[in-house]
């Protein structure tokens, strides 16, 4: 085949325009998960209807369902999302032979900004409200969401524990008691029991987490 400038320039104009078609799905991916977000939030999950998050975001039923499947597949999509944006600060590969201190403090600050957005305490209450109703739904959530992020942080532990940084028989038990210890903080403002802590008080319960968890509390 002989390889021409036309042919050439003709390449990499579909390249360019498959690039555009994407970013533009994506874009438009990420508006209708936040209006979809932004609704659940408001009216609950059972209230919530396909109608009512295209009236927020625009487009059609039709193109809702091929890409999502249902409305339980849409709220299981914006859990995902959000995990994503936690795990993504947890590559093994990267954080490998890291000081383990700096790494549970990065993952515990990542964690606590996650679970005081808006989108992640309207998914925990939402979870908390629907448990009885939607165990499905709850359970996706766990998967996706908590138990996703408790898995990878066992996986770095192990790797600390190769490295003779920690001594632990069950590191997946292990991540979830760190997991917990900021999670705390999270269940105290979805029961308005406070309001979410400024930055300064975040970084505060997380270096105590941290210290607790590799420290514990007894005097040495």
């Amino acid at each position: 085949m002989i390889i021409t400038p036309e042919r050439v320039h003709h390449q990499e104009r579909s390249k360019a325009v498959a690039a555009a078609t994407s970013g533009r799905l994506k874009s438009r991916r990420q508006a209708l998960l936040q209006a979809a977000a932004e609704v659940f939030f408001e009216q609950g999950y059972a209230a919530t209807s396909i109608d009512a998050i295209i009236e927020r975001a625009g487009g059609s039923k039709r193109n809702i369902y091929n890409e999502f499947g249902s409305k339980e597949g849409l709220f299981s999509a914006i859990v995902a999302e959000s995990a994503d944006k936690l795990l993504s600060t947890l590559v093994i590969e990267e954080i490998e032979g890291h000081d383990l201190e700096e790494t549970l403090t990065a993952f515990g600050r990542r964690l606590m900004g996650l679970y005081m957005s808006p989108t992640l305490i309207g998914i925990y209450r939402i979870a908390i409200t629907e448990a009885n109703r939607f165990p499905d739904l709850v359970k996706a959530f766990y998967e996706q969401g908590p138990g996703r992020a408790t898995s990878r942080l066992a996986e770095v532990l192990e790797f600390a524990s190769k490295r003779g940084e920690i001594r632990a028989d069950d590191c997946l038990r292990v991540a979830g008691h760190f997991v917990g210890m900021i999670r705390d903080n999270l269940l105290q403002v979805i029961f308005a029991l406070r309001p979410p802590p400024s930055d300064e008080e975040a970084q505060e319960a997380v270096a105590s987490a941290v210290k607790v968890f590799l420290n514990g509390v007894r005097p040495r």
